[in-house]
């Protein structure tokens, strides 16, 4: 479990909407682990794990309860909102 405002987006090199969502946020003070499920040791393992899918994006957050967002356009408002 993450802790609190912590964010990470699961992602790959290759996925047209994971690079949507990078260039939507780039310059916007996104604070932002980044998660390549091809070359992170077992993260593709964690993503099924805990968010059911292997799909990216998707985008892990904490706001109280562990939480697994996979749309490239819900992750980037999400993230863009009061920026």
């Amino acid at each position: 479990m993450r802790d609190k405002d912590i964010y990470a987006l699961y992602y790959t090199k290759a996925c047209p909407f994971c690079i949507k969502v990078l260039r939507a946020i780039e310059g916007k003070g996104v604070d932002l682990e980044l998660v390549d499920i091809n070359s992170v040791a077992g993260a593709r393992d964690k993503l099924l794990q805990n968010g059911g899918k292997t799909m990216v994006p998707c985008l892990n957050y904490n706001d109280g309860v562990d939480r697994w967002m996979y749309e490239s356009d819900d992750i980037i408002a999400f993230l863009l909102q009061g920026k």
